[in-house]
């Protein structure tokens, strides 16, 4: 992010976004302050009684249009996406198209998980209705990450929009020019709808401090796990609720009994894609002593045939090298061994595929995200210690096991929010999924139902339906033979074990 001064603007702080190979400028835009934020902020709240009363069903055809006008113009936005975020154009096509998934079916979905729900009022209450009703929050500030600034924010916004929420969105100051566009093609696709539905704000990190204090009515934040921390902290001040997706170190558990082939070739794509710059992308992997050597082998062989800035793009955040290079150091000084790559891997923007064997448990590459093209490789003895040391990190994002025979029995003890069998990355794909970490991973979930119920709130209505004559239990004219005949109930109902 540059800062710069415009002659038609002079009092007008701009950023410009880049190119992360060329450093070519893809775009300037005026930063939102603190005032722009709040201004934004109240033209979501104007719209969000209009937004909230269409209903379900002209939700659902909004985020439908909305999907149309993308894929209808998809190659348009693959360009951008490859041009400011650096990846191949086919891995910005699955993005876009990972994203329309959720937003369909966000829209298809939200009256079913959200609609009216009655519940049984019990014996004593028999003469009472009750329903849960789901209010949506209503205004969501969205703040977005670079490496995935399509997929990631979606998982968010749609839910929110398809549960009557507005939003007010800031994209990462890396992907701006995206953020506009994905905002833009809702707008152009619902011109009949009033604007604030969807907006979004420019702006770094001071951007999104404005958003969290703005007055939303909840926070959806992508990103680091310190920068989460800090904006739960100012979330606090208003107990405005968050749902928070952080860091991850996550895990892949080779089994005795893994294809291993296939078990390569997964772990590395999900190791290597987007230049290591996925949340949930392996960096740790446990195999199994019988097959370590064989599973290196395949490694190898696949890490050899990939060439960066066509096998994937760039290090979309420049200082994100550094922390690559800092982990690979420190492994290999603690004793690690280079099965593939190294250091001199490093040459920036790109950063080649790097493979370590026998990396120690207590060094960065191990404890901390690395966000990179890096995989660290250790043999265990067995099963039960891959899960140990799977479980020992402080994040819990995601993870993925290979086992012909025992998968989900594996995938039962670990303590993530997410886990793959014998495929990568799987469970963000399927949009019924809910999606989030344990630990320093994060807090809440996003996708499926338990998204849609996150971005709203439960209203309980009890509604009496008629007066039980003698059953006065909430009034101060209740009897003494009324208490005698509760007691006489309780007791038959709750006093003998089955």
């Amino acid at each position: 992010m540059t800062e710069t001064r415009t002659a038609t603007t002079a009092s007008a702080i701009m950023l410009t976004s880049v190119n992360p190979v060329s450093g070519e400028p893809i775009g300037s835009w005026a930063i939102d302050d603190a005032a722009a934020v709040d201004a934004a902020v109240e033209r979501a709240r104007s719209a969000a009684q209009q937004w909230r009363d269409l209903g379900f069903a002209e939700r659902k055809k909004a985020l439908r249009r909305w999907a149309a006008q993308i894929i209808n113009n998809v190659d348009e936005f693959c360009a951008l996406i490859t041009a400011e975020n650096g990846k191949p154009t086919d891995d910005a096509y699955l993005e876009v198209i990972l994203a329309v998934e959720h937003m369909n079916w966000a829209g298809a979905n939200a009256h079913k998980v959200l609609k009216p729900k009655k519940v049984r009022p019990g014996l004593l209450m028999a003469n009472i209705e009750a329903v849960i009703e789901q209010r949506p929050h209503g205004v969501v500030g969205v703040i977005g990450p670079w490496n995935y600034p399509v997929y990631t924010p979606t998982g968010s916004i749609a839910y929110a929009l398809a549960a009557g929420n507005t939003v007010v969105f800031k994209p990462s100051e890396l992907t701006t020019a995206i953020g506009h566009w994905f905002v833009d093609a809702f707008t152009a696709a619902n011109p009949a709808l009033p604007q604030g539905i969807l907006s979004v704000v420019t702006g770094p990190g001071d951007t999104g401090r404005a958003l969290v204090e703005s007055g939303v009515d909840m926070i959806a934040f992508t990103g680091s796990t310190a920068t989460g921390k800090r904006i739960m902290e100012a979330a606090a001040q208003r107990l405005t609720p968050v749902v928070l997706e952080c860091g991850g170190k996550d895990a892949a558990i080779v089994a005795e009994d893994a294809d291993i082939p296939a078990a390569a070739d997964a772990i590395v794509w999900s190791a290597m894609a987007n230049s290591g710059q996925t949340c949930v992308g392996t960096e740790r992997c446990y195999v199994v002593e019988s097959v370590l050597k064989e599973f290196l082998v395949e490694v190898t062989a696949r890490v050899g045939e990939l060439t960066p800035g066509t096998s994937y793009g760039p290090m979309t955040l420049p200082s994100q090298i550094d922390v690559v290079a800092e982990h690979v150091g420190d492994a290999l000084a603690k004793g690690a061994t280079a099965v593939f790559g190294g250091s001199e891997s490093i040459n920036a923007p790109f950063v080649g595929p790097i493979v370590l064997l026998d990396v120690p448990e207590d060094s960065t590459a191990v404890r901390e995200e690395t966000f990179g093209p890096t995989l660290t490789v250790r043999g265990v003895r067995d099963v039960a210690e891959a899960i140990e040391l799977s479980n020992a990190s402080r994040y819990g994002l995601a993870s993925s096991v290979y086992s012909r025979k025992r998968g989900t029995e594996i995938a039962r003890a670990l303590r993530v929010g997410a886990t793959s069998i014998n495929s990568p990355l799987s469970y963000g794909g399927i949009p019924a999924l809910p999606f989030g970490g344990v630990g320093e991973s994060g807090i809440g979930r996003i996708h499926g139902a338990a998204g849609l119920l996150g971005f709203s709130r439960p209203h309980s209505i009890a509604r009496q339906r008629f007066a039980i004559p003698g059953m006065a239990l909430q009034s101060f004219a209740r009897t003494e033979q009324t208490m005698q005949l509760v007691r006489k109930i309780t007791a038959r109902r709750f006093g003998r074990a089955k």
